[in-house]
């Protein structure tokens, strides 16, 4: 979007019609409120950015199906150059002419048509230029459809327009629809205004509507229609005074047979406007982040390179986009509706004045006054940025440009830099209603994101901290790694022809966070449909499983009018966190990861797996459809957005974490009650306080060493990326365990049924290696326990024989054989070795043996007696061995 600049913002309303309440939908359900429909056909406005439109910022759905629209708005108009009543000059007539048609132009390539062309919607910026106001009316009411009012203005409707007449669909199930109108009725409308600024008065004033209608469509029996009006309005001296280039426009536009009328391209190329059209060099739109074409192509710097640095009036905000402005503007207090309260331009009628005067026993109603509140009020409300400014006053020039190479800190300086970095501590909830502070967090992410790739380690440390929810859509592609033409790549895919997954996906939309009025309309629909047809085409060895639509809500959501960036979001997706979950036979996939998750409940919570167990509580009756849809079919939007902030940046175990953090929440009610009510409880999940959830999953998975999570059908290693001369971004927090180059000391894969045989999870040596704080010599690989004092992470314990162990073990190990730890009733024995065992609860606890069942039972036996985060060594004694790791204890004298 363009910076705000001189202009300013504006809000309109208007209600869309209601629909009948006991009517439904060829599909059986409900009918969709015309309120909806234009809320998602109005999405695509947004992105329509040209210097000659007025651009669309928001729209919003309040009670009864009024819709308020906020734009970018200008204070003057046509109508104030009409109100002065001096004929304006050919050589002005010419340049507004030029500046219309490109803006009209513009429009009918993203195959819009603006229907309402009239004085009042022909804006005038600051230095004079045109600007298109409410151009997509027409677009987003499908053709007037969706509204009681007609649009259009009755003077400046073109003669096939008012023959066609207004048609109402008189079954609201089927979709008649009016012809629209094309281009052509829109280049009538101009030349209707350009002859009223050549006059300076209006036309028709003095006929009413029908009259004025009736001579507009008796124009087809007269020759020349300019000269007609012209005598009609005792204006033909006027007319006469006009330069042959002002009159040829006048008779090209109003020339009566649409078939033989000019359209935009073919006036803008005429030669009328040889002298005007150099002074508009021609319009290229701003290459987006994922574009095929350089983005620096048209970027041109000025000679005179201070002209950068002029710092005129210190109005940084508006150098902002109107889309920033606008949501800080909300942020700090602005409510559009009460916006137009205040104005008077809403107001509420007392009930009892809306009661009707009888009442029949069908419900048909008489004696009420006609609504008027149905029909269009055409007024604009300014909306006044002061509060905006006043919160902003404290915050310095540099915040809103943050140097990037500097070594600076997370949050950059201004003069109320004490308060921006106490916001930084407060919990996410508050951060995102700061106004100062998102205003920091969405330049800095701003500056970052438009220097991606090259900025990607950078992103990734900013996004730790929280990303803004403004850029959320674009963060989350950068943190996926997507780059490329991914346009193209989207366009090459065959979304239309028909598929047997077709049905299946029209069943699941309908069902799929239909609670959001963006996802629930028939665009949001359509866009679903496509992009899943998309990933379902491009995936040839996967296929469509139920949740698929569930997880494709978020991109769609953030990324609504780029189909393409949440495709290409979706799979990258995939592959990181739901590798091979969609083959057609994806059973050993999904036991896999089910047994890990089960091991990862009891090695953080051996209480409540326990319990679970016991009451045969099973992670296929309940996680399912977490992890098949990443919790997107459990928890609404909002609460997605901030979890899926930290997965993002997480790698693929993350999710077991999330999983166990949900768990513990309902820990409590899960440990009181048997299975019957643990299937209730799940059947409806209770409120989960997502904040809470995302803090303990971060904690839960900082306690598990990263190869207990080792799933062979995890996704493979994946060929490194080439270096741009930047660091790798990847953590022990982000990287997989797979991605690390594998050794002796790696895990090792095993079957399926001797995994679910364990109920504790398997570490590898070099987990061991690591958590013990074992280093290598600086001449040797040989790794050494370091010398420098320090709290120990875990406790070994060797469970082999005395003889065994005092032949080598691990340091710092001690020895509990299995043979003589428990009693019958599986309690340990209490002896020197349990008692230290006992002070370790908490840690970690590596259990060492020999055989591998030895290893297993002795786990077991710990979860049973309630001890936490406990392992196994994969592979035993016997993986240690080659390391040299492996101490003697001194011979006693």
């Amino acid at each position: 979007m363009f910076p705000l600049k001189d202009t300013v913002m504006g809000a309109s309303t208007f209600f869309a019609s209601a629909l009948p309440h006991d009517v439904c939908g060829s599909n059986g359900l409900p009918l969709t409120p015309n309120s909806i429909k234009i809320l998602g056909r109005f999405q695509i406005l947004k992105t329509i950015t040209h210097p000659r439109l007025c651009q669309y910022v928001d729209i919003t759905r309040g009670k009864h199906e009024r819709l308020v629209v906020a734009a970018e708005h200008c204070e003057n108009s046509l109508e104030d150059l009409l109100r002065e009543r001096k004929p304006v000059s050919s050589s002005k007539i010419l340049c507004i002419a030029y500046e219309v048609l490109q803006g009209l132009q513009y429009m009918n390539k993203h195959g819009m048509v603006h229907r309402a062309l009239s004085p009042c919607n022909i804006l005038l910026d600051q230095k004079g230029h045109v600007k298109l106001a409410k151009f997509g009316l027409y677009h987003m009411t499908a053709q007037g459809v969706d509204v009681d009012f007609p649009i259009g203005y009755p003077s400046y409707l073109a003669p096939e327009v008012i023959a066609q007449g207004i048609g109402k669909p008189s079954d609201h199930t089927q979709c008649e629809k009016p012809l629209p109108s094309g281009p052509k009725s829109d280049v009538w409308s101009l030349g209707v205004i350009l002859f009223e600024l050549c006059m300076g008065r209006k036309l028709f004033q003095s006929l009413e509507i029908a009259e004025r209608l009736k001579f507009i469509l008796m124009l087809g029996c007269v020759d020349d229609i300019v000269t007609v009006l012209a005598e009609e309005h005792g204006c033909l001296d006027i007319i006469k005074d006009l330069s042959e280039n002002a009159i040829t426009l006048l008779k090209k536009c109003l020339t009566f047979q649409p078939s033989k009328r000019q359209v935009f391209k073919e006036l803008l190329h005429d030669s009328l406007f040889s002298e005007v059209s150099s002074l508009y060099p021609p319009f290229h739109k701003p290459a987006g982040l994922f574009s095929s074409s350089p983005r620096c192509a048209n970027l041109t710097l000025p000679e005179d390179i201070s002209q950068l640095c002029k710092d005129e009036d210190n109005d940084y905000l508006a150098e902002r986009s109107i889309e920033e402005v606008y949501y800080l503007w909300c942020l700090a207090g602005g409510d559009l509706e009460k916006e137009l309260v205040n104005k008077e331009i809403i107001r509420s009628k007392p009930p009892v004045c809306t009661l009707p005067n009888f009442l029949l026993e069908d419900g048909e109603s008489f004696g009420q006054g006609r609504d008027r509140s149905s029909l269009l009020d055409d007024t604009t409300v300014t909306l006044s940025l002061c509060q905006l400014r006043n919160r902003l006053k404290d915050v310095g020039g540099e915040a809103f440009y943050p140097l990037l190479e500097d070594d600076q800190p997370a949050l950059p300086h201004s003069n109320s830099s004490n308060e921006l970095s106490a916001a930084a501590t407060l919990p996410l909830i508050i951060r995102e209603r700061d106004t100062e502070y998102q205003l920091n967090r969405i330049v800095l992410f701003d500056r970052l994101l438009k220097a991606y790739p090259y900025k990607k380690n950078q992103i990734w440390k900013e996004a730790r901290v929280d990303i803004p929810p403004l850029l959320r859509g674009i963060t989350w592609a950068a943190l996926l790694g997507v780059e490329g033409a991914i346009e193209a790549k989207y366009d090459a895919i065959d979304k239309d022809t028909p598929i047997p997954t077709d049905r299946q996906i029209e069943v699941d939309i309908p069902r799929c966070h239909q609670y959001d009025e963006l996802l629930s309309s028939p665009e949001g629909h359509a866009k679903f449909r496509r992009v899943l047809k998309a990933w379902v085409v491009s995936h040839p060895n996967l296929v469509y499983w139920q949740g698929l639509d569930s997880l494709c809500a978020p991109f769609l959501y953030l990324n609504f009018n780029n189909e393409a960036l949440a495709y290409a979001c979706m799979s990258a997706f995939i592959p990181k966190y739901l590798y091979n979950f969609f083959l057609k036979d994806n059973s050993h996939v999904i036991q896999e990861y089910l047994t890990v998750f089960s091991q990862m409940i009891a090695f953080h919570d051996p209480e409540l797996s326990n319990h679970l167990n016991e009451i045969g509580f099973i992670p296929d009756l309940y996680a399912i459809p977490w992890f098949l849809t990443m919790f997107t079919h459990v928890f609404p939007l909002h609460k997605i957005f901030h979890l899926w902030d930290t997965l993002l940046l997480g790698n693929s175990s993350f999710p077991f974490c999330i999983g166990v953090a949900i768990l513990q929440q309902l820990r409590d009610r899960l440990l009181a009650n048997g299975f019957n009510e643990c299937i209730l409880l799940f059947s409806d999940l209770p409120e989960i306080d997502i904040e809470r959830c995302v803090r303990e999953s971060i904690n839960l998975f900082r306690w598990t060493p990263k190869s207990a999570t080792y799933r062979q059908y995890a996704q493979p290693p994946r060929a490194a990326p080439e270096s741009n001369g930047t660091r790798s971004s990847m953590s022990c927090f982000s990287a997989d365990y797979q991605e690390a180059p594998r050794s002796d000391l790696s895990r090792d894969s095993i079957k399926l049924d001797d995994l679910k045989a364990e109920v504790s999870p398997r570490i590898s040596a070099e987990d061991l290696i690591d958590l013990c704080e074992l280093t290598g010599p600086s001449h040797s690989k040989t790794p050494v326990k370091k010398t420098k004092p320090s709290k120990p992470k875990l406790l070994v314990v060797d469970i082999r024989n005395s003889e065994d162990f005092n032949r080598g073990h691990i340091s710092g190990s001690i020895n509990v054989p299995f043979a003589s730890a428990f009693t019958a009733e599986g309690d340990l024995i209490q002896c020197p070795a349990t008692a230290t065992l006992q002070s370790f609860k908490g840690r970690v606890v590596v259990i060492v043996g020999n055989a591998v069942k030895n290893t297993a039972a002795f786990a077991a036996h710990l979860v049973k007696n309630k001890y936490p985060r406990v392992c196994i060594l994969d592979g035993g004694i016997n993986k240690i061995k080659p390391t040299g790791l492996l101490t003697v204890p001194s011979p006693q004298i």
